[in-house]
Parts: structure tokens; sequence; C-alpha cells
């Protein structure tokens, strides 16, 4: 892979997968030996495991669009469509200074904070799709 321009904006995980893809990257690397390097093949099979891998351009144009009354930094709007918050511990997690931009509405009046993430991850897992369901082995490694 090599960079044509340095700085050029930043990649969604979706953006990232998209293009391996295009580039031919497959889960197996020795079925795309050639194409693109093992280690795209690593990191496509990685992204396939992220919710990424059942987003489209229009869902992630729709969240971005959505999003607005949120007042959500361009950096929050990317760590929220690379791993789509399903609780309000992930949606804390995620968004730099949470609680304080979450406690006024789109007019900047007072509300609830607790009601507003709840209403942001309403509309979260409206309009991106959830991640894959895990492999039941993996879900069982975790538990052990």
């Amino acid at each position: 892979m090599k960079i044509q321009k340095a700085n050029a904006g930043i990649l969604t995980n979706f953006e990232v997968l998209d293009f391996l893809q295009t580039r031919g990257a497959k889960v197996d690397p020795m079925g795309c030996l050639g194409a693109v390097a093992a280690s795209e093949c690593k990191v496509y099979e990685y992204l396939l495991k992220t919710p990424a891998c059942n987003q489209t351009r229009e869902s992630i144009y729709e969240f971005v669009k959505r999003s607005e009354g949120f007042k959500l930094a361009e950096a929050d709007k990317l760590n929220v469509i690379n791993w789509r918050p399903s609780s309000a511990a992930d949606a804390y997690a995620m968004i730099e200074e949470c609680g304080k931009r979450f406690s006024k509405d789109d007019q900047g009046e007072a509300c609830d904070e607790d009601e507003r993430v709840q209403e942001f991850l309403d509309m979260v897992k409206e309009v991106l799709p959830p991640p894959p369901p895990k492999a039941e082995a993996e879900a069982e490694a975790v538990q052990e």
C-alpha cells in the first residue's frame, strides 16, 4: 500500500475495509498472495469482526447528518461509527466530555443528560447496523 497524499483526512474502519476489498483482500492470506500484502489481509480479517463489516456509505452519511444535533467533534463521530456504542457506558467512554455535551439540547437549553444519551443511543441503533455476531468460540473463550 502506497500513501498517495499524507494527512488527506480521517478514514472510518468501513472505508479501510472497502478499500481492502477493492484491492482483493481475503480472509485467507494464501488466497490473496500477490494482490495485497499479508498484513493487509490481517487487517481485513480483523475489520470483518467489527461493526464496519455491516455498514454502508448511506448509513454513515445518515449518522453524520443526524448526529449534528448532538454537537460531536469529528473524532467523536469517528469513534461512534467505528465502534457503534450500545450502552451509556460505551457512549461516555467514546465521547469526550459526554456528560457536559449531552446536558443541553439542540437549542442550548438544559435537559436531562441521561435522557439525551439514551436518545443518542437510540439514533445510533436506528441508523448504524449492528455489529457482527461474535463466534460462539470467542464468547466461550472470554467467559473462561
